[in-house]
């Protein structure tokens, strides 16, 4: 099974690079996902004031430029895995958080089609 899992921080965006601490646990984490053989893909998002939201209603389509000022909207980084349940992906999401140490993880599933 699949899972997409999307990281908001819950905290005002800034332009500050992550420290040396965080990028070395986050590393340490990444590489046992991908020794796991759960890990396909990560990545973190470029500040909100670099993207846009693009919305259509009654056919018309509406573009708003970032800054986004909701912060518990906000993503900033997602990690998409492959592990036999929704529980292993609550699992993983919880030792990221704890490297992150706070914000949440919305964890949705993928809608796979039969092979």
């Amino acid at each position: 099974m699949k899972f997409l899992c999307l990281y908001r921080p819950g905290t005002p965006e800034t332009n500050d690079r992550p420290s040396p601490e965080l990028m070395t646990a986050m590393g340490a984490l990444i590489g046992e996902m991908a020794r796991a053989g759960v890990l396909l893909s990560t990545e973190g998002c470029c500040a909100s004031e670099k993207g846009a939201k693009l919305r259509i209603q009654d056919g018309k389509y509406s573009v708003t430029d970032g800054p986004f000022p909701e912060t518990k909207e906000l993503v900033s980084g997602f990690c998409l895995i492959q592990v036999k349940d929704k529980a292993e992906a609550v699992e993983w999401s919880k030792r990221f958080l704890a490297v992150m140490k706070i914000g949440e993880c919305e964890i949705r599933q993928i809608n796979e089609q039969p092979a």
